[in-house]
């Protein structure tokens, strides 16, 4: 890729739009969505290309097959601390910890364009409260265990505090996730396979 910064990288999108392939791990996958995100704030457009999982969607990323991945950072983060990929930012409000040298959008000059992957543990509608409080204490256990928590920092994964490990947090978190994903999604007309 010839852009050295993001800045570069989107001039070199909007030069030949729709030209550029960005690779996703699956049509309406979060990868999808953020690709999406990305192009109505920088005005920018390029060609998705779906895959079934990071794993072969890295593989083209690193041979030259495919231009761009906008997907998890810890998915792709064993490819950057390589060399194999360049990171031109993070897609968060401030740095992560893992690759404390990778700029945010902010910081390269495009403010407001943040998305966080996050993974959680549901149970069916209608599971009793005690089932949810015992299911929710094992996970906080858990999350708790040092050798739980470096096998997470391996993987440049990072763990919400305490304080956000409840139902009620989950349940806030998920609840404005939907508020500024789904018009998105809607606007673009994304739907899941």
């Amino acid at each position: 890729m010839p852009p050295k910064d993001l800045g570069e990288l989107i001039a070199w999108l909007k030069q030949s739009p729709g030209k550029a392939t960005a690779g996703t791990v699956g049509v309406g996958a979060a990868s999808d969505v953020t690709g999406t995100y990305f192009q109505n704030v920088t005005a920018t457009r390029f060609q998705f290309v779906p895959y079934r999982g990071s794993a072969p969607l890295n593989q083209d990323l690193v041979a030259g097959h495919i231009d761009l991945n906008l997907g998890m950072a810890g998915a792709s983060y064993t490819l950057v601390r390589s060399g194999q990929i360049k990171a031109y930012a993070m897609m968060a409000k401030t740095r992560w910890w893992a690759a404390p040298d990778v700029p945010t959008m902010e910081e390269t000059g495009v403010p407001g364009l943040y998305a966080s992957f996050w993974h959680a543990l549901w149970a069916p509608k209608g599971t009793p409260r005690e089932i949810i409080l015992k299911l929710n204490s094992a996970v906080r256990s858990a999350l708790a265990d040092p050798a739980v928590r470096q096998r997470f920092a391996d993987q440049g994964q990072e763990i919400v505090p305490p304080e956000r490990q409840t139902p009620q947090a989950l349940g806030a978190h998920q609840k404005a996730e939907i508020e500024k994903w789904w018009p998105i999604i809607k606007a673009a007309g994304i739907k899941a396979m």
